[in-house]
């Protein structure tokens, strides 16, 4: 028994060492992991910008991460605790990529992958190769072949595009020159809705990203707008005006309505759901000015969430269900801050520009928003802590209302 667990231990162990080490660098005290991004290895009919390209991707999807500090291309593996190797390769109409990281300090290969596809497929190949890292290494798979759904102006009117997380590929949703606002992801990822007045009316429509079928859901009598799926995708709650006041209500996925959740005299808007479906958290100015309120799905056990600061709106839960950010006015713009469900830890996060309409990643990690500190509004990123603020859509654009789609 004893040569039994021997050989166990030293069959098993550089795997517990290295996954308690990994585990352990997740706290925001630890060291970070230092990993080196290898450049890609290219054949010789490759364009030499194709391995940057892949290299700068690798490079700004694991710097944003958290756990990870990339090493400068000119110090090599040296000092590297892991480093992450990529070749690319032409077959026919079609690429190849394979993507390997080996763990330098154990001399093993924590993962690989292979993936084939269009050349057009190549940074979504190496996006999906960054959340098999962060699997590895935290237990829990990346955001990074996500969308972001967001509304944009560039075009002289507010359209709804979608984009790659990193803000590359965007995509036009919509082209009917007139106002489409706050779109939301289905849990599958594969269609949005949105409120457009391209009819008159601001209604709420459905759509298949993949084949552009639409269906408008919602067409009452006044508002039907902030329109957000349930998390099995049965449900939309939204708000409509159609009773005279701004109210909450439950639709199934066809527009049939299901329920009224609010009845008061205040203003109710803004609602989104907890991950396992049971509460939405909302925006109320029922005790005289807007504060976040969470309810059960019913619409039953209101309780005001919101106790600091008199204008408080757009919250979103985590998909975790640990936390909830929203946006909070501060002098003439706002900020974002995050709280835990139960009133506690209410958090700043941002302090530059103004900035609004905060939503989670998929898997909690980060948090999408829109904010002016730039001069024109945009698209930015930031790890849940409010760390490493990033812009990702281009310079140029106004865009606002971002949302982000599970991974694709």
């Amino acid at each position: 028994m004893r040569i039994i667990l021997l050989l166990a231990l030293l069959l098993f162990a550089p795997q517990l060492v290295l996954a308690q080490g990994y585990i352990d660098v997740t706290a925001p005290a630890s060291r970070k992991l230092k990993i080196f991004v290898a450049p890609t290895s290219l054949p010789g009919e490759a364009a030499p910008q194709v391995g940057q390209e892949l290299s700068e991707l690798f490079g700004f999807d694991l710097g944003l991460a958290g756990p990870f500090e990339i090493s400068p291309r000119d110090a090599g593996m040296a000092g590297a605790d892991l480093v992450l190797k990529s070749a690319y390769s032409v077959q026919g109409g079609g690429v190849t990529l394979e993507c390997r990281l080996v763990d330098q300090v154990l001399n093993r290969e924590v993962t690989a992958k292979r993936y084939t596809g269009g050349a057009r497929e190549l940074r979504r190949m190496a996006h999906a190769f960054s959340d098999e890292v962060l699997r590895a290494v935290t237990g829990q798979k990346g955001p990074f072949t996500g969308k972001i759904a967001y509304v944009t102006k560039a075009s002289g009117n507010k359209e709804v595009f979608v984009m790659d997380y990193d803000g590359r590929n965007p995509q036009r949703v919509t082209n009917n020159g007139s106002i489409n606002l706050k779109p939301d992801f289905a849990p599958s990822g594969k269609e949005i809705i949105y409120t457009s007045y391209k009819k008159g009316n601001p209604d709420l429509y459905r759509r298949e990203l993949f084949t552009g079928l639409e269906a408008r859901i919602s067409s009452r009598p006044g508002l039907n707008a902030m329109g957000a799926f349930s998390p099995d995708g049965s449900k939309i709650a939204l708000v409509m005006t159609k009773d005279g006041n701004s109210e909450i209500y439950l639709i199934g996925r066809d527009g049939k309505e299901l329920a009224r959740l609010t009845n008061s005299h205040a203003i109710d808007v803004s609602p989104a759901w907890s991950p396992d479906g049971s509460r939405i958290v909302f925006v109320s100015d029922r005790l005289g000015k807007p504060q976040v309120f969470i309810m059960d799905a019913d619409g039953g056990n209101v309780r005001r969430l919101t106790a600091n600061g008199a204008y408080n709106v757009t919250p979103r839960w985590s998909p975790k269900g640990d936390r909830i950010v929203y946006a909070r006015k501060e002098g003439s713009g706002f900020q974002i801050y995050a709280i835990n469900p139960d009133g506690t830890q209410d958090t700043q996060l941002t302090s530059a520009g103004s900035n609004e309409h905060p939503r989670f990643s998929p898997d909690g990690r980060f948090v999408v928003f829109s904010s002016t500190r730039s001069g024109s509004e945009g698209v930015y990123l930031m790890r849940a802590d409010g760390t490493s603020q990033t812009r990702i859509s281009p310079s140029n654009g106004q865009d606002s209302h971002p949302t982000w789609s599970g991974n694709m």
